[in-house]
């Protein structure tokens, strides 16, 4: 064998060689094959508790505004600052005194004098009793001295009565509180004249009692009722356990909006005019809903990742609504029984195929407001 044909051999050898141990072409893998295996959860109506949430001003329960009853007197002393605590009948201003005691004086005199004249009158009306007809005196001297009578104790009455209001207005120099409780605001100095007007001198919160009146619509005024427990956060930061007084029995014709009044604990750090946000621990509502870790929110909005019965998803754009308890309702969206996909933040594209799974869902419970 020529040296040229040797070399040919080997080179066909060595290219048979190669194939013989080159890798078999890689198998395509199939649509299922390369599925992702996710947790699902079915779009239903579940209780959502503690998703109810409203805002609203601190204000007294019962308020009692401070005026005097008697004018024209100048204010001696005052007695209380706001912040105070008062009793009911406590006095919260002396007005000076001097000008009513000289007219007290003069009145009792006067209702004095004209007793005295009441007296003498009916006495001599007394004398002539009997005598009609009988000529001793005439007729209209008869009845001159009976309605002289009458006129005195009439005057002597009026006197009286006089001298009892002057009495009265003389009590009321000290301007007292009408109930008990905290004294909010003052609006009073010494030496000014007590005069007739329509700013109060104080505003007393009667028992110091604060509560937050919150503004609800109508749909979340039927998931309140008298009693019910509310967790409310101050402006503060901190927070207040409540249960509801009252629930409106109206909604403002222009605003649709209903108050509930919060009835809280008598606190120094809960004060008249203030924020506070009210948290309705059990109040529970159903609609559709599926957690929330499974909404995804991107610059399209709020969605879900739905599984079809071909195991493939689509992103389905969503509503939400009330959340709570771990729970998302969806006011718009997919209809109830639809699959979505449990975590959102799963790489899917709209066609992947998916290998589906039951997935848990969030047990409802009580709301809570961390102090």
């Amino acid at each position: 064998m020529t040296r040229t044909a040797t070399a040919l051999t080997l080179a066909l050898v060595a290219t048979f060689a190669l194939a013989g141990c080159g890798k078999k072409p890689a198998v395509k893998e199939s649509d299922s094959q390369r599925a992702r295996a996710v947790r699902v959860v079915k779009v239903e109506p579940r209780q959502i508790i503690g998703s109810l949430t409203a805002s609203g001003v601190l204000t007294p329960r019962e308020e009692a505004a401070v005026l005097p009853e008697v004018t024209g007197y100048r204010v001696a002393r005052v007695l209380v600052d706001p912040g105070q605590y008062v009793r009911a009948g406590q006095t919260l201003v002396q007005l000076d005194g001097a000008l009513i005691a000289a007219q007290v004086e003069q009145q009792g005199a006067l209702a004095a004098q004209s007793a005295i004249q009441a007296e003498q009158a009916e006495a001599q009306a007394a004398r002539v009793k009997g005598l009609d007809g009988q000529g001793v005196l005439s007729q209209e001297q008869l009845d001159q001295r009976r309605f002289q009578a009458r006129a005195a104790r009439a005057t002597a009455n009026a006197q009286a009565a006089g001298y009892k209001d002057a009495r009265t207005r003389a009590g009321k120099l000290a301007v007292s509180a009408p109930v008990s409780g905290l004294v909010l605001e003052r609006n009073v100095r010494p030496g000014e004249l007590s005069a007739g007007g329509a700013t109060p001198w104080f505003r007393i919160a009667q028992g110091g009692e604060i509560e937050l009146l919150a503004e609800l619509s109508e749909e979340d005024l039927a998931r309140v009722r008298p009693g019910q427990r509310v967790s409310v956060v101050l402006s503060t930061g901190t927070s207040a356990d409540g249960t509801v007084r009252l629930v409106s029995p109206q909604v403002n014709a222009q605003s649709k909006l209903g108050t509930v009044r919060i009835r809280l604990p008598v606190r120094a750090d809960i004060r008249s005019g203030g924020y506070g946000r009210a948290l309705f621990a059990d109040a529970a509502g159903q609609s559709l809903a599926v957690p929330e870790t499974a909404v995804r929110y991107d610059a399209d909005g709020a969605s879900v990742m739905v599984v079809g019965a071909d195991n493939r998803v689509k992103r389905v754009t969503v509503q939400t609504g009330p959340r709570g308890s771990g729970l998302v309702s969806l006011i718009k969206g997919p209809p109830a029984g639809s699959r979505v996909v449990l975590n959102a933040a799963a790489f899917l594209l709209d066609g992947d195929m998916v290998r589906p799974s039951e997935g848990p869902v969030p047990t409802p419970k009580a709301a809570s407001v961390k102090k």
